[in-house]
């Protein structure tokens, strides 16, 4: 991989953790607990929980990303990285812009 690609891939990552940090702060917001006191009614009150746990869910979720973006870029000056860590080839670069912390090729990735 050559070094524009990379410099490439490195602003894939950082425009994603922006992004991503952006949405935990908004899914923090949206895990806030539910105050009893507030005039929902049963429905309402039972849909605002399940939303609330959607919520958790995807800053779960966001969380993780975030981890993984990160090792991405520390993986990223390294020699192996851009290279499939089950069968060693190299992963395709346009795979490594949507998905940089991808760590297998597709035909590893896709065997599971």
């Amino acid at each position: 991989m050559n070094r524009d690609q990379k410099s490439q891939i490195e602003k894939a990552i950082r425009d994603k953790l922006e992004k991503v940090t952006n949405d935990i702060a908004m899914l923090k917001e949206q895990t806030k607990p539910i105050s009893p006191d507030n005039a929902y009614g049963r429905v309402s009150r039972m849909d605002a929980i399940n939303n609330k746990s959607v919520a958790e869910a995807n800053l779960r979720q966001a969380e993780n990303t975030i981890k993984r973006l990160n090792i991405a870029l520390d993986h990223l000056k390294s020699d192996d990285f851009g290279k499939c860590i089950s069968c060693g080839s190299e992963i395709n670069p346009k795979r490594l812009m949507i998905m940089p912390e991808s760590r297998k090729c597709i035909r590893c990735a896709s065997r599971g």
